[in-house]
């Protein structure tokens, strides 16, 4: 292992606002403690909550850095102590809590996971906070089953066209929203059996006739607002809806009757606030079940676009166009 040097550089969020705000700082390279690894970054995800961060909207949990960035991945190059699951030299991709737009990065061992060959790293920096959000949600609090459909709102995001993959590879039909015929097409290429122009169709109309009236089993909305009384109408009975993000209006005016007539349930999470004991269990699961897909080759993250880090304004421009489709990463 080569030294390690005493400073490095970071993407700061210099004062709430636009993606102007977004500065290179030197800053002291972290030192690990107990159950965490140090990451020397080679790619770091660009995710929707870094855009709420950096205006000002969602502040980092307590302890955790300051500076943006929820999802890295790169070589191992200090552990702290009691750190056992990986070593020194080991390729990880992990969650992290903050920090991730820098030339190193603290993660916790046991939410780092080895990157597959058939990953390369920038691939692996775009999937390990998508991942996770889509198996807890999805299948562990939505309890999508083979054979069940799932609707996903913004089919086309990163978090998106990896809950595709993973509905297909474990038996489920799939139907997107999307926002245009060139989103459709990449949906259906990465195996969604429907895809729903939500600005020239009704979603609820047209989910109830592709499934032939009985509705969804599963909806993954990152919208609310006025989404949630029409998830009521789109979801079959008994239906799950997961709510991740609140993309349209984290209020809206409901008819709960329909909850009662559908016994429906209605849940959400977030990632970043969750112990790291809930997260550490997440990542066992994603191992055991996910990790063989992921080896084969069988799921991977759609890639949009990739910036070098110190561009990390125009990738936070290109995710507010909601232009891509799939991940936007920033090579360090």
């Amino acid at each position: 292992m080569e030294k390690l040097p005493a400073q490095m550089t970071v993407i700061g969020i210099s004062k709430p606002g636009g993606p102007e705000v977004l500065l290179p700082e030197t800053r002291a390279v972290p030192v690990p403690g107990p159950n965490e690894i140090l990451v020397k970054v080679e790619a770091a995800g660009v995710n929707r909550p870094d855009v709420a961060q950096r205006s000002g909207a969602y502040p980092p949990p307590p302890g955790a850095s300051d500076l943006p960035g929820l999802e890295i991945a790169g070589e191992v190059v200090a552990l702290g102590a009691g750190s056992s699951k990986h070593k020194l030299g080991d390729k990880v991709m992990s969650l992290v809590a903050g920090g991730g737009y820098a030339q190193y990065c603290i993660a916790q061992d046991a939410q780092a996971m080895a990157v597959p060959s058939a990953l390369s790293m920038l691939e692996a920096g775009a999937t390990a906070e998508t991942l996770m959000t889509v198996w807890h949600n999805v299948f562990e609090r939505g309890g999508l089953k083979p054979g069940e459909t799932l609707l996903i709102h913004g089919g086309s995001s990163g978090i998106g066209t990896m809950a595709i993959q993973l509905a297909k590879a474990f038996g489920s039909r799939v139907i997107v929203t999307v926002g245009s015929k060139e989103k459709a097409d990449a949906c259906l290429k990465l195996g969604a059996d429907h895809a729903i122009n939500y600005k020239t169709e009704d979603f609820v109309a047209a989910t109830k006739t592709f499934t032939e009236g009985r509705g969804v089993e599963v909806i993954l909305d990152m919208v609310a607002g006025d989404y949630v009384e029409r998830n009521y109408d789109a979801a079959a009975v008994d239906g799950r809806i997961v709510q991740i993000a609140l993309l349209g209006g984290a209020k809206a005016t409901v008819n709960f009757g329909k909850l009662m007539v559908k016994r429906l349930h209605h849940t959400g999470s977030t990632l970043r606030p969750r112990s790291n004991t809930d997260k550490a269990a997440m990542v066992a699961a994603i191992e055991a079940k996910v990790m063989p897909l992921l080896r084969e080759g069988r799921i991977k993250p759609l890639m949009d676009s990739t910036f070098p880090l110190e561009k990390a304004a125009d990738a936070h421009r290109r995710i507010e166009t909601s232009e891509h489709i799939g991940k936007i990463v920033l090579a360090v």
